[in-house]
């Protein structure tokens, strides 16, 4: 599906979900044509771009092929084939973010290693290749309750967390690589959206307060100010 436009830039959008969406809708502001790739055209984003790819984000012809149609090439998801975007950025395409600082976004192993490396504060944390390993480590008391255990890719929204108090909950443990950490008390968790252009200009969202819904580890209502 095409939609007539006048614009000769062409930006590309993996994934038409709502981010998706709004991003066309302040796109339109300065009329240029947006492309958007999702495996269901009913998507949020997919009404109202000018053009529709029918593909998996997770498939690497899909993502190289779309990123071949474009000038401008961004997502509004991380769980992407990165060697797809790689391979679009070292052939020249423009994509924002960059696909390298988005390979340690996909993985909350190699995100702790960089705040470990740069020494920007986070909870201690072990890694572990596999939901066996993680009670070895118990048996052998190399690991201690509570804990929360992450896995390194493909969680969102909640899922791909597991907050294990004790014994009995280890039936909620997660096959896969993952990192476990320390089940820190909190008393407030707020955050920032935060962007900043090529000439280094940086704009902010409003601070906001997230709480969270226990029960499945997701954000219930954001509170501001």
């Amino acid at each position: 599906m095409e939609k007539f436009v006048t614009s000769n830039l062409k930006l590309g959008i993996i994934a038409g979900g709502q981010l998706g969406k709004m991003l066309i809708q302040e796109a339109s502001k300065w009329d240029i044509a947006t492309y958007v790739l999702d495996k269901k055209s009913n998507r949020p984003a997919g009404s109202i771009a000018s053009v529709f790819v029918k593909g998996n984000h997770l498939d690497f012809n899909s993502v190289y092929q779309f990123g071949k149609k474009v000038d401008i090439l961004t997502y509004e998801l991380e769980n992407i084939n990165i060697d797809a975007l790689l391979k679009l950025k070292s052939e020249g395409l423009k994509i924002v973010p960059d696909p390298d600082i988005l390979k340690i976004i996909q993985d909350k192993g190699l995100q702790k290693d960089f705040y470990s490396e740069n020494n920007i504060p986070t909870v201690a944390y072990q890694s572990f290749k596999s939901k066996d390993e993680i009670i070895d480590a118990i048996t052998t008391n190399h690991l201690n309750f509570p804990f929360v255990q992450k896995l390194r890719k493909g969680g969102y929204d909640g899922k791909g967390v597991a907050v294990i108090k004790g014994e009995q909950d280890l039936v909620k443990l997660l096959e896969g690589a993952s990192i476990v950490e320390e089940n820190v008390e909190i008393s407030k968790e707020i955050a920032v959206v935060a962007a900043r252009n090529e000439k280094g200009e940086i704009k902010c969202f409003p601070i906001v307060e997230m709480v969270f819904d226990s029960s499945v580890n997701i954000v219930e209502m954001l509170v501001c100010p």
